[in-house]
């Protein structure tokens, strides 16, 4: 049966009203075209500009706890993640080498009843599909390199690597975490090298050849480094696992996901560790890595009466060890289009402030909480994370 989802097809998915502002969004990524679902189901003529000339399929998963998948639901996409994520019974932290439990958060059916939506384990291209499948491909281009932008009174002109322009009422950069937008606007970034580097990757479970296949999410802690892993279907037939260690400082390529990584040196920076982590390593056939950055919160994601405004990792890119990122721009998308709901031209610059006014607190604190690296290490309430719900919250005044 062909689980994917079904594309949007102008009827189905939302009404759509009369057009109200016209709204460019840079970047086609979760929360580039979450906030255009969502600002399109407004009555808004949305129009998504992405530089890559085609999607790729890397090998990475995701989590999507339940703060996240209240954002999803309201985009119309939670039967299909029930249908194919993971859904893990706990969330385990185990010692390197004894396996000794020190965290376990109960999850799967627990976690929906006390928080109100479910936590899903997925392919990362899988929950992009989901999203992707209600926003019309005529409104998404691909190949399209922002170079600049200028802001006139009521107007944004944005130029594009191809000669071409376009103009809008208002910009949101969800151009990810070397944004142009962000550079043009802020200046140039000061992100500080961690020291650490991630690998990552997702294969098929039956390379584990007998071996037991993980059956919940674990992440195993050693003194300077760490592995998760759980699987990303709801077969369980696809396992992931990601990393994060010392490395030579030489190593400080850009944030790319799709640098190739030497297995035979991960191994290595993973030996001792439990026989199920050494069970997994050998089953993966290729890993990719990246350098792991930390940055400051911003101190702003506009400029005062402008009408650009950033999203997700573009302002408030975050070290990977709350598995927030993502929620956190799908949160932005869902506050984003709750501010622009009924707004005029006029109105603009306004209500792009209270949308930074009403989410910088939270990602600030995400940010500079998950750059601690101790998030479920031991007991923890994550009820302040995984309780939020971005469609009800309240907005800034």
């Amino acid at each position: 049966m062909d689980t994917r989802p079904r594309r949007y097809d102008g009827v189905e998915r939302f009404e759509i009203q009369m057009k109200s502002l016209s709204i460019a969004i840079i970047g086609a990524g979760i929360g580039g075209l979450a906030a255009a679902a969502l600002l399109l189901r407004q009555g808004h003529a949305v129009r998504v500009y992405e530089q890559a000339p085609a999607f790729a399929r890397v090998g990475a998963g995701i989590q999507m706890a339940p703060n996240a998948v209240k954002v999803l639901r309201a985009l119309g996409v939670e039967d299909f993640l029930r249908r194919t994520a993971f859904r893990s019974e706990r969330a385990l932290s185990r010692v390197w080498d004894s396996g000794e439990i020190t965290s376990d958060l109960p999850l799967g059916d627990d976690v929906e009843a006390k928080f109100g939506a479910p936590y899903f384990f997925l392919h990362r291209a899988d929950l992009h599909e989901a999203i992707a499948s209600v926003v019309p491909e005529s409104l998404v281009q691909l190949n399209r390199k922002l170079t600049g932008f200028e802001q006139h009174d009521n107007k944004v002109r944005l130029a594009f690597a191809d000669g071409s322009y376009e103009t809008a009422d208002a910009v949101i950069a969800a151009d990810g975490v070397h944004s142009l937008v962000r550079e043009l606007l802020l200046g140039p970034e000061h992100a500080h090298f961690t020291g650490k580097v991630a690998y990552r990757t997702t294969f098929k479970a039956e390379r584990m050849k007998g071996v037991h296949v993980p059956t919940v999410r674990t992440k195993w802690w050693g003194a300077d480094r760490h592995m998760v892993i759980y699987p990303v279907t709801s077969e369980r037939d696809e396992i992931y696992f990601v990393t994060s260690q010392p490395e030579k400082a030489e190593w400080r390529t850009a944030e790319s996901w799709s640098a190739k990584g030497d297995l035979d040196e991960l191994r290595a920076s993973f030996a001792g560790f439990h026989p199920e982590v050494q069970a997994v390593l050998n089953a993966a056939s290729e890993v990719h890595k990246w350098a792991l950055f930390e940055r400051e919160p911003l101190p702003r994601w506009r400029l005062d009466g402008g009408r650009v405004v950033l999203l997700g990792d573009a302002c408030h890119p975050m070290t990977p060890y709350m598995a927030q990122g993502a929620a956190s721009a799908l949160e932005d998308a869902m506050v984003l289009s709750r501010c622009l709901e009924d707004i005029d031209n006029d109105g603009i610059a306004a209500a792009l402030k209270r949308y930074e006014d009403t989410r910088k607190p939270r990602t600030s604190q995400i940010q500079m909480q998950s750059s601690k690296n101790t998030w479920l290490k031991g007991e923890t309430d994550p009820a302040w994370v995984y309780g939020y719900d971005a469609c009800t919250a309240a907005l800034a005044s």
